[in-house]
């Protein structure tokens, strides 16, 4: 058996496993990061959406400078269809320069891959985890190779795709699926993103470049259909959905879709293993949250890290301290996008009214929006 023993394991080299090596260097603590897929792997072609409370994380890690195909998010329109009630976020409103940032993921992990390399931290490829087993003293994690690695912590944030993932504590099937892609609208965007909740799931439009990136969530053989429609048709049919607020729908690109659900593993699993990312918490697109919950995981985990004794690193006690830390904004956020996608996806009139009546409050209050924003922005502490 070959036993390789670092200080802290990293599993995943996507963008929250990267951020919590970056972190975690910066303060005094070397990682190692195996990531299942090879070097050369297809690039994936999503698109994101930061936080700026996300952009402040990778500015402090020399990773921002390096992006230079984002677009901010500067205002946020939510309304419903068929229905009062309409609220405007603005970035001015919190004093920030933006309220978010949209940019492909693509973009973002070429970024955090050079920052790694620049930073010397060593990055296995192909390196598919298959078992972790806890110790009193450290984990070690089997390679589909043969080959072992231990660490007093391991650090999972592979996104849930591990075969060691335990059962989630908690799960909802929310039967919905995301139509994926991006459509060049009449009027310029300027700047301004769109939340329009229906009574078949929210759809979103996110400034990208001189275009929009579409997120329109639907039932999941609606959605199966909506994705095949010819370019005219589709064009014709989100038009209808969504409405002229930006003019007729001019262009849009391949469609790709996504099924949408939620589940929460949670942060502990076993001792000297922490999850991170959507490897605890996998939340639906709705308001933006998981991605940027997922980068505060990792940079607080590596924050707690550095203040910890280098004898209790990975220790029951750290791990606990972890999860506490972590519990509110985690839960939060969960609890957030579970609860607008099941009160905002049906067409019951007297919550079609209430929700009219939470959007005229949220419009009419300033420190009621400020109070939304900001937690939208920075989580549970902001």
């Amino acid at each position: 058996m070959d036993e390789r023993v670092s200080k802290v394991l990293v599993v995943g080299a996507g963008p929250v496993g990267a951020v919590c090596a970056l972190a975690l260097q910066q303060q005094g603590i070397a990682a190692r990061v195996l990531e299942a897929q090879p070097e050369d792997a297809r690039a994936d072609t999503r698109t994101l959406a930061l936080s700026h409370g996300s952009r402040l994380i990778l500015e402090r890690l020399g990773v921002w400078a390096q992006l230079d195909d984002v677009t901010p998010i500067t205002r946020i329109h939510i309304s419903q269809r068929g229905a009062l009630g309409v609220a405007r976020l603005s970035a001015d409103e919190v004093n920030v320069p933006a309220l978010g940032y949209v940019l492909p993921y693509a973009a973002l992990t070429v970024a955090l891959k050079q920052t790694l390399a620049d930073a010397h931290i060593a990055v296995d490829y192909g390196m598919a985890v298959e078992r972790i087993e806890s110790g009193t003293d450290a984990a070690t994690l089997q390679v589909a190779d043969g080959r072992s690695y231990a660490a007093p912590l391991v650090v999972v944030a592979d996104g849930g795709r591990g075969k060691s993932d335990p059962v989630p504590k908690f799960e909802r099937d929310y039967d919905q699926m995301a139509v994926v892609c991006e459509v060049q609208t009449e009027l310029p965007h300027a700047n301004q993103a769109y939340e329009r909740f229906t009574p078949e799931g929210p759809a979103a439009l996110l400034p990208k470049g001189d275009r929009y990136a579409l997120v329109w969530t639907a039932r999941r053989e609606d959605a199966e259909r909506i994705a095949k429609l010819a370019d005219t048709e589709f064009l014709a049919a989100l038009y209808r959905h969504f409405g002229g607020r930006q003019g007729l729908f001019l262009q849009a690109g391949p469609r790709k879709t996504f099924p949408l659900k939620l589940a929460y593993t949670g942060s502990e699993a076993a001792d000297r293993v922490v999850r991170i990312g959507n490897a605890a918490q996998t939340l639906h697109p709705v308001a933006g949250q998981g991605f940027n919950i997922g980068l505060r995981d990792a940079w607080e985990l590596a924050s707690l890290s550095g203040d910890t004794a280098p004898e209790a690193l990975g220790s029951a006690a750290m791990l606990a301290a972890y999860a506490r830390g972590r519990r509110l904004d985690v839960l939060g956020g969960v609890g957030f996008t579970d609860f607008l996608v099941r009160v905002f996806s049906n067409d019951i009139v007297p919550l079609r009214h209430a929700r009219g009546l939470g959007l005229l409050a949220l419009e009419v209050f300033p420190p009621l929006k400020a109070f939304v924003a900001r937690r939208m922005i920075f989580g549970a502490r902001g």
